[in-house]
């Protein structure tokens, strides 16, 4: 399949979430009928974790795919890698914003609290911070300037993902299948890097 038509429907597939998110923000601001909708009784706390949940699961898509162009010897695979991850991060930072405008309405001093006294907050932001770098030399430039140290810096999606899974982990309060689905994916794909490093030596 042409490379191109690949990334449309990337872009169509992943872009899906937030059009869902969208309408139904849109429905609930201009239908004044005050039935539960699909966003439930507490919409702003379902829209940030909406956002965070569907951010975890696109890096975690990234990390698999990264997985089968190796294992299926298929390096095209890897081209459509870096729009994935770049929409994780765009829905990581979804979630972040939405965070501080509409669950802290920014007041900083309670963020910054929050950022000290809430590991869930904590470890959240540390999973941001380090997709931040990734996003930035995720170009072809970058992986020229940086050479080696590319592959060293991008080995921080690591630290990322099981940030989110830890932050997701401790939002939970009941209801842990979805978490746990998560975890023991992470830990399979982790687990696969670590031998296929391990059969090298």
């Amino acid at each position: 399949m042409n490379l191109l038509v690949v990334k449309a429907l990337l872009w169509a597939l992943l872009l899906g979430p937030a059009a869902w998110l969208g309408f139904h923000v849109y429905e609930l601001i201009y239908d004044p009928t005050p039935a539960l909708g699909p966003l439930g009784a507490d919409p702003v706390e379902y829209i940030v974790r909406f956002l965070g949940e569907w951010g975890l699961r696109i890096l975690l898509l990234s990390l698999l795919l990264s997985t089968l162009a190796r294992r299926l010897k298929k390096p095209v695979i890897i081209r459509v890698r870096r729009l994935v991850g770049l929409f994780a991060f765009a829905y990581v930072s979804a979630h972040l914003v939405g965070y501080v405008w509409l669950l802290a309405e920014a007041r900083w001093g309670e963020i910054i609290a929050d950022v000290f006294d809430r590991p869930y907050i904590t470890v959240g932001l540390l999973g941001w911070v380090t997709l931040l770098p990734l996003a930035v030399t995720s170009t072809r430039g970058w992986q020229r300037k940086l050479g080696r140290n590319w592959k060293r810096l991008h080995q921080l999606v690591y630290v990322a993902v099981i940030a989110g899974v830890v932050h997701l982990f401790w939002l939970t309060k009941d209801g842990f299948e979805e978490v746990v689905v998560y975890a023991l994916i992470t830990a399979l794909l982790l687990a696969e890097r670590r031998f296929k490093g391990t059969r090298r030596t």
